[in-house]
């Protein structure tokens, strides 16, 4: 007999097979189309992945075709085409990349490939042949992941380094090894030297070049760039912080954007400490918008200032005219100014070569010497009646340079090196460029004023090695 209660559960058998089907497949699809999820141990998530981890998407790989008519050794052959690769780092998320001048000199088409796969066609932005560094850039819909920076001033000998790049062409290469050495210069040929590099055993090899040497962290704390020829475990990358001093320079707005700021910014304590406004250009848009000698930048429009690069990435690709905002501390306080970007013309262009100069000194200075100088004021020899004309006052000392194991320290005045007085920048460009022939004697005597108290020393500069560039 019916039973009016269930009439309503009544299904058709067509629709009972279609909704069980349905069914099925509700609950069958999501595990044939989800990967399924791996549990990861701890143990497995070691330091030197997490490292990796972090860094891979800001490496990218680099290729591309050129004319070669010498070995690598520098010796002239017959010129051929050959396909060159090496590897950047990405410093800024709208695409600039910082590699080695070597990997894009004469490259026709730079072919960028990024660590997800997506390849763009590169620009050289600028180039250093002598620092062997260069700036590219691509430009890509979305910001890019920026490499994590660390410094190359606290590096110990025996600690953990991981270098990555395009060896031989495999994309993200990892290798392993430890710092070997620090402050090693090498010659790879007759024209060309590196200095201060940074010596390691992970295995670097053709294709590398460019690429990141990473501490344990995740850092980078050098830019890879050549190994030993005939040799295995001796390769050799970029302090982290001379390159980035290198970089601010080629970003300089001056030099790509026609563009005047008027500051010199210097970092005293290394690329995480504080950044210092050292000189202000008189009527520059940094002295009208009120920053001062020796305030302490902390922030240029969004841009965080932790290093002497960020201060040209805040103002890259600025109007003419455009104001933006600086946030500086001075005397313990937060002080809030602003700039207006100005064109750069007459006056300005040689006011800014002339502190282009100068910083080409202090960084040559620094690898050289292993000091930072400035000059020291004409009121301090007639207030100590010392019998010094003038000498540079020692703003900062490299770590274990030769110069801080002889005791120099921040606030020593050198006044005389060799026979030489060393009162001016010219006096120290005179010294620099015998440079070769006073690493030959060994080392050189020298004299600093501290206090009222003369003191000397022996600075030894030292010699530099035969190798093979990759």
């Amino acid at each position: 007999m019916h039973d009016p209660r269930y009439a309503l559960l009544r299904v058709p058998a067509t629709r009972t097979r279609w909704l069980a089907l349905s069914l099925l497949l509700a609950i069958a699809l999501p595990a044939l189309v989800t990967r399924p999820a791996y549990a990861v141990s701890s143990e497995r998530l070691t330091p030197i992945v997490r490292a990796v981890q972090g860094c891979s998407s800001a490496v990218v790989n680099i290729q591309g075709q050129k004319s070669v008519s010498q070995t690598p050794d520098g010796k002239p052959t017959a010129p051929r085409q050959v396909n060159g690769m090496g590897t950047g780092v990405v410093i800024d998320s709208r695409g600039y990349i910082l590699t080695n001048h070597h990997v894009v000199d004469g490259v026709r088409r730079i072919n960028v490939t990024l660590d997800g796969g997506r390849s763009y066609v590169a620009r050289i932005v600028a180039k250093d042949k002598e620092t062997d560094l260069a700036i590219i850039r691509i430009r890509t819909p979305k910001p890019l992941s920026v490499v994590k920076i660390g410094s190359s001033h606290d590096l110990l000998v025996g600690e953990t380094v991981i270098a990555m790049g395009n060896a031989y062409g495999y994309e993200h290469t990892v290798t392993r090894g430890i710092i070997s050495a620090l402050h090693r210069n090498v010659q790879v040929n007759d024209t060309q030297k590196y200095l201060d590099l940074i010596q390691t055993d992970a295995s670097i090899n053709p294709g590398n070049s460019g690429g990141p040497l990473l501490n344990i962290e995740g850092e980078m704390i050098g830019v890879n760039v050549a190994v030993r020829a005939g040799a295995q475990g001796i390769g050799f990358a970029i302090p982290v912080n001379k390159a980035l001093d290198v970089a601010a320079r080629l970003l300089d707005i001056g030099q790509l954007e026609n563009h005047w700021h008027g500051m010199t910014a210097l970092s005293i304590d290394g690329p995480k400490g504080p950044v210092t406004v050292a000189r202000v250009d008189r009527e520059s848009p940094a002295q009208l918008g009120g920053l001062k000698r020796g305030d302490l930048l902390q922030r240029i429009g969004s841009t965080p200032i932790h290093r002497v690069m960020d201060v040209e990435r805040a103002l890259l690709g600025l109007r003419t005219g455009e104001r933006v905002p600086v946030i500086v501390r001075r005397n313990d306080e937060l002080v809030e100014l602003d700039i207006a970007i100005a064109a750069r013309t007459g006056k300005r262009a040689r006011t800014q070569r002339t502190s282009q100069v100068a910083s080409s000194l202090r960084e040559t200075t620094w690898d050289t010497l292993g000091l930072r100088l400035e000059k020291a004021p004409k009121s301090l020899f007639r207030s100590s009646k010392v019998p010094y004309e003038g000498g540079m006052r020692v703003l900062s000392v490299r770590p274990k340079s030769s110069a801080d194991k002889q005791g120099l320290r921040t606030g020593d005045v050198l006044v005389k090196m060799h026979r030489w007085s060393t009162a001016s920048d010219k006096d120290i460009r005179f010294i620099i460029d015998h440079a070769d022939s006073l690493a030959r004697a060994g080392s050189v005597k020298f004299y600093i004023l501290r206090g009222k108290e003369t003191y000397y020393g022996h600075l030894a500069i030292a010699a530099s090695s035969s190798t093979k560039r990759r």
